[in-house]
């Protein structure tokens, strides 16, 4: 059953009204329901620490409700029968502040999507070695009608969905993206990105419409990636790469983390290589041995 009115213009109020991820407004909404919590933030009348993740007390929802009304986008909220439960669940517990809502564009049926996907990352200026492994896993992955879920960056996972969308299914994709949900970021990929939506893939995002990309939120993204997948694959990454991010938050939630050993002579693999040294991730060289250990089909 479909949010409510009222629901949704609270939702889109306390989306706006912090800035993600915000564990004590999350949690409070939990227990008091978006509407009262709203008027409560609103009223200035909640508790300090909650008060204090309010960064604009009185936001403006026009351009969000017009988005609504015209069908440009969805807000998936946690009222809804196909909001990811368990991934909103897993970020709660684990003190990584679950969503408030999700902008979310392209297919309608986000569930099937969230049933068993697999995040593959890593580097953003990849080899030759990472990119080829990137696009043969996200192309495995997707041949046994599992979506592929990454941030759309640069490098490794660009070509895992271009990968997964060379597929004669034309593969699913799950893209999370660090910005608004009508802002195509990177750029250069716009064209990648509407290929997902029409090829029966979606974008989501617990940002605003308008909401521009920068680093804090690219960071603050990753346990969204790790959240809505099973399990997380890092093909190819240095020591201080971003895809690390993942795979720690992957890690915390409790889900499987595989990497793809690379050369010890190569620099782009020394945080794959570092995973695998420390046991926080599995060894893997294809999508057969990720669904193999997974139980997947």
């Amino acid at each position: 059953m479909p949010a409510s009115d009222d629901i949704v213009r609270a939702r889109l109020f306390l989306m706006r009204a912090t800035e993600p991820p915000t564990q004590s407004v999350g949690a409070y909404t939990a227990v008091h329901g978006p509407v009262d919590a709203a008027d409560r933030i609103r009223a200035g009348c909640a508790p300090p620490a909650v008060l204090a993740e309010v960064v604009q007390p009185e936001p403006d929802l026009r351009g969000d409700l017009a988005a609504l009304e015209a069908g440009h986008a969805r807000l998936l909220t946690p009222e809804d029968d196909d909001w990811p439960s368990a991934a909103a669940h897993g970020l709660a517990t684990s003190g990584t502040g679950a969503p408030l809502g999700l902008w979310v564009r392209g297919n309608p049926l986000l569930g099937v999507l969230t049933a068993g996907p697999v995040a593959v990352v890593g580097s953003l200026a990849a080899s030759p070695y990472g990119e080829h492994v990137a696009a043969e896993l996200g192309r495995g992955v997707a041949d046994r009608d599992i979506a592929v879920v990454n941030g759309a960056g640069f490098g490794v996972e660009a070509h895992a969905l271009r990968g997964a969308l060379s597929t004669s299914g034309h593969g699913r994709c799950l893209v999370v993206l660090a910005c608004g949900i009508d802002i195509e970021y990177p750029a250069d990929h716009g064209p990648l990105l509407r290929e997902i939506t029409d090829s029966g893939g979606v974008l989501v995002t617990e940002h605003p419409l308008g909401t521009k990309p920068r680093r804090t939120r690219a960071y603050a993204r990753q346990r969204l990636v790790a959240a809505l997948s099973e399990a997380t694959v890092i093909v190819e990454a240095g020591r201080r790469s971003p895809a690390l991010a993942v795979a720690r938050a992957a890690s915390r939630l409790g889900r499987r983390v595989y990497a793809v050993p690379g050369p010890v002579t190569s620099a782009k693999s020394a945080g794959t290589n570092e995973l695998l040294r420390t046991g926080m991730a599995t060894a893997v060289t294809c999508a057969d041995e990720v669904t193999a250990t997974r139980g997947l089909r």
